[in-house]
């Protein structure tokens, strides 16, 4: 291939427009062309009077000799590099052995699925919640009556918490892998602009039909799925795992699955499982997480701070992502932003607050979101267990619920009133898009003294990067409080943890954080299964 990089755009272009530009620029004849793609593409608005698309170009011509000023690259195949990693031994060996049976069908339970069915392998996938379509009607139910399913809800169910997210496939990780992600989500539905898109997301809207298409994908292979079941027990014989039972959440009857091999892709909200876990001596350390609150802006102001007043080109509504660390030695950061997203209620347990934020596909609603938070140690936790993080956690969610109303609707308050340790009286331009409801209060009374100083001084520090930041009538939703797992799993080179054939994975046992690299995880776990991480 002939790679053409920094093809500076500086107007909006159909891929015909593009393509045939990239060729006049760069003298290179149309019928040479074989074929072309986009490798990359993203948005340079550093200078508000020049904002330009920059585009890498990839071109596949007849004779690349003719072209000695370009830059020449060979594509690597990822799946043809996992096909020569693979054990035919480690093939037959499985083929031999009970069904590996993976908990939870979020990405990296998914992706671990879906691997292994592409090498042959059926494995059974047990989901405490329901099928996307049905979690639907329970988000519903909870968001228009309070009606709380603790199984199936914005935390639980096929596709995981990310499912009622913006969908938002950043990440920090390089891996090769995450090529083959997208590519797989490309291949159920996503939009192919995901695979070149400096910042991919798919949106809420596009994940439900995504997700449905995958799984209908794995049992046509062989896979086999448990929902409405959850994961109550496990047996071991000489440290190895060699059953787990299950009990149907609709009628309530235990059953047991024979297998060697246990995937525990159980998601950083599942505290039960968390505990059980614990109690069957599974090693578990505490870790570091944050917490914080959502924070909210018109989605105008953020473009206008992001692009100018009047942009020249078509852009996308504005992002952000910022850092903050206090001479205190905490941080507060953005996360998950949210452009044209709501502030959605996110609660896995009764009688407590959690937000998160959500976007579809258009990112068309009025409003910005982004969790706003501050990193949280083991040495803040009063308890030494290692589900010390959880108890945290909890607290605080308990505390945003009384605060809110003990009616599930959540405590908000003006970004100035914030600041000022004043309870809120008023709303100003920033309407809140928090269901079931929401009530002024003061959230100083609730957040640990560390967290709404850091959260104060990081407002103040952001709003000199991004002008309007800290705007009085900003809205600050809380809690925030499942960013990330308050517990990691020890696991081996193999990816299997004290006791044999259990392997912990992904974002609940404190290797991912977001669905690419809980996504990626599940393949590697997968691929440690199959033999080709040994």
């Amino acid at each position: 291939m002939l790679r053409i990089q920094n093809i500076k755009i500086r107007k909006n272009l159909s891929e015909k427009e593009l393509i045939d530009f990239v060729l006049d620029k760069y003298h290179i004849h149309s019928s040479d062309m074989l074929k072309w793609n986009i490798f990359k593409k993203s948005i340079d608005a550093r200078k508000k009077e020049d904002i330009f698309f920059n585009y890498t170009i990839d071109i596949e011509v007849k004779d690349e000799s003719k072209y000695p000023h370009i830059l020449k690259v060979e594509l690597s195949d990822i799946e043809q590099d996992i096909k020569k990693q693979i054990s035919i031994n480690a093939l037959h060996s499985l083929k031999a052995c009970p069904s590996p049976v993976i908990v939870g069908a979020g990405p990296a339970g998914l992706f671990c699925a879906l691997t292994l069915v592409q090498h042959g392998i059926c494995p059974t996938i047990v989901e405490q919640g329901k099928t996307v379509e049905d979690r639907q009607k329970d988000v519903d139910s909870f968001l228009h009556h309070t009606c709380l399913n603790p199984f199936s809800n914005v935390q639980f169910g096929e596709g995981g918490a990310g499912t009622f997210s913006d969908g938002k496939l950043t990440t920090g990780i390089h891996n090769p892998l995450c090529q083959k992600v997208l590519k797989e989500f490309v291949q159920f539905g996503a939009p192919e602009e995901i695979l070149y898109v400096s910042k991919p997301h798919i949106g809420t809207d596009k994940l439900i039909t995504i997700i449905r298409n995958m799984r209908n994908y794995i049992l046509s292979k062989g896979g086999k799925f448990y929902f409405n079941t959850k994961f109550i027990n496990f047996t071991t014989k000489n440290n190895r795992i060699c059953s787990v039972q299950l009990e149907n959440l609709e009628n309530h009857t235990i059953f047991e699955l024979s297998t060697n091999h246990l995937i525990l892709a159980i998601g950083h909200s599942s505290r039960d499982t968390f505990a059980l876990l614990h109690q069957k001596g599974i090693e578990m350390e505490k870790k570091n997480f944050s917490v914080g609150v959502r924070i909210e802006h018109l989605q105008e102001h953020i473009n206008i701070a992001q692009y100018g007043k009047h942009p020249k080109l078509q852009l996308p509504p504005a992002e952000y992502k910022l850092a903050y660390h206090s001479p205190s030695g905490r941080s507060c950061y953005t996360f998950c932003m949210c452009p044209g997203g709501t502030v959605i209620a996110s609660s896995s347990e009764k009688n407590t607050i959690v937000t998160n934020g959500m976007s579809t596909y258009l990112r068309n609603g009025k409003n910005a979101n982004s969790a706003l938070l501050v990193n949280v140690t083991p040495e803040d936790f009063t308890d030494t267990s290692p589900l010390a993080g959880i108890y945290f956690q909890k607290d605080l969610e308990e505390k945003a619920f009384v605060l809110g109303g003990s009616n599930y609707h959540a405590p908000i308050q003006r970004v100035e009133d914030f600041l000022n340790n004043q309870t809120s009286s008023t709303l100003g331009l920033v309407t809140p898009s928090y269901l079931p409801g929401t009530t002024l209060s003061n959230l100083n009374d609730i957040l640990p003294n560390f967290v709404s100083t850091t959260l104060k001084e990081g407002i103040l520090y952001f709003d000199k990067r991004l002008k309007g930041f800290a705007h009085p009538d900003s809205i600050l939703t809380g809690v925030e409080t499942r960013s990330s797992s308050p517990v990691k799993i020890p696991r081996n080179v193999q990816f299997v943890s004290n006791i044999e054939g259990i392997y912990p994975c992904g974002e609940g046992a404190g290797y991912a954080g977001g669905i690419m690299s809980a996504a990626v995880d599940g393949i590697k776990t997968s691929l440690s299964i199959l033999g080709a991480m040994n």
